[in-house]
């Protein structure tokens, strides 16, 4: 049986002159079993024409918030609870500048943003419009909300320039839609635990000692691992990234707070994965006051060592569970990443290097080897840190497949 065989989905086509491809996409979702329900926008009315998309889906187009002569009114909230994805394709810049910013000024959008289902947008537009910071600020925001872009690629577009920002053809889209279909409940019936971001460890009420984590990774992985239908809780020092819908969060600050928020779930948990930046050292006595400047040398400042939480936990784990860790490093990176698999009892453990331009810290993109206690080690290129996510979640499941 096809991935998409009573599926629920809304196809959203906005104004672009690539909705031509949006017939195609439509008759290729009914083929594979899906239900579909068209929601156009009123410049999309002006590229392919209701009467040729009903005739496809069997179901009345919905454009407007209510039918002019009967007054009869079309629910966005209903509709975003009814399906099991929305797929907008084609999305112009417009429309993906609205989504982002929630601009609700049409019955695309309004549903879009009362959807509870995972969002699939298929850019399309000129290679300058697509290239614009603009643009580009927008889609990494659409991103950030836990939707999945479906990249557009390169050819010669409407403008008759080549450059990228052709829609994707149908014929890859449904293979998107099916692949997630596939493998949404690859964890479903799991707890997940994950640690991002960086820990805050006080000097006084307005100092502390800390790293230039962003949680970005953490963040990600999450995310990954929610999708694929685990129930994920994820406890994260300070960070202005925005938490995945449908997770657990847990705030804490310091390094003893992480551990005591982690020590609470640990034992429920199937996998583990420990992303965060914890810091080493502490304040061994904290100010409760602020520090004065001083005229003449600052006082040195005596330092604890705080736990370790993945050797700490790695010690108490249960068969059965699934534990990865990071390693960061700057040179022995191999030797370190194996050493620390061992002595925190991981199953996997990730390493990356800051010597690579592009990965680490406050990046979008991240570069990665994985080596598993199988005795595999898989290098991967540089990418996308939400592309790293997936990749370290194949493996976990890989893993728990084969161990």
């Amino acid at each position: 049986m096809n991935a998409l065989t009573g599926k629920h989905i809304i196809l959203g086509i906005t104004g672009g002159i690539a909705a031509y491809k949006s017939v195609v996409l439509l008759r290729l979702l009914i083929k594979a079993g899906a239900e579909v329900q068209v929601v156009i926008t009123p410049n999309g009315k002006q590229f392919i024409t209701p009467v040729t998309l009903s005739a496809l889906s069997g179901k009345p187009v919905v454009s407007e918030f209510f039918t002019a002569n009967t007054g009869e009114w079309h629910s966005h909230v209903d509709l975003g609870l009814w399906a099991d994805a929305m797929v907008i394709a084609p999305a112009t810049a417009s429309s993906i500048g609205k989504m982002a910013n929630g601009i609700a000024d049409n019955m695309l959008i309004t549903t879009y943003l009362s959807a509870k289902c995972p969002v699939f947008v298929a850019p399309a537009m000129d290679l300058d419009m697509m290239a614009h910071p603009s643009t580009c600020r927008n889609i990494k925001l659409l991103k950030s909300y836990g939707n999945h872009i479906i990249e557009p690629s390169e050819g010669e577009l409407a403008s008759h320039l080549v450059g990228k920002g052709r829609m994707e053809e149908p014929e890859n889209i449904v293979a998107a839609l099916e692949h997630y279909f596939a493998t949404c409940d690859d964890l479903k019936g799991l707890k997940a635990l994950v640690t991002a971001g960086p820990t805050y460890e006080r000097i006084d009420p307005v100092r502390f000692i800390g790293n230039f984590s962003t949680g970005k990774m953490g963040y990600a992985i999450a995310e990954s691992l929610r999708r694929r239908g685990a129930e994920v809780t994820l406890v994260s020092g300070p960070t202005v990234v925005a938490p995945p819908q449908g997770v657990n969060l847990i705030k804490v600050e310091s390094a003893s707070q992480m551990l005591s928020a982690c020590e609470k779930e640990f034992d429920c948990c199937d996998i583990a994965v420990w992303t965060a930046a914890v810091a080493d050292y502490a304040p061994a006595c904290p100010s409760e006051r602020k520090i004065k400047r001083e005229k003449e040398a600052v006082n040195s400042i005596q330092l604890v060592m705080n736990p370790d939480i993945a050797a700490t936990l790695g010690k108490c784990r249960k068969d059965g569970q699934t534990l990865v860790g990071f390693a960061l490093e700057t040179d022995n990176g191999e030797e370190n990443a194996r050493r620390k698999l061992e002595s925190k009892n991981l199953d996997l453990v990730v390493l990356n290097s800051l010597a690579d331009p592009g990965a680490g810290f406050a990046t979008d993109t991240n570069r990665i080897t994985i080596i598993s206690r199988l005795g595999d080690m898989m290098v991967f290129p540089l990418k996308d840190k939400s592309e790293v996510a997936d990749d370290i979640v194949n493996e976990i499941i890989y893993f728990r497949k084969n161990k």
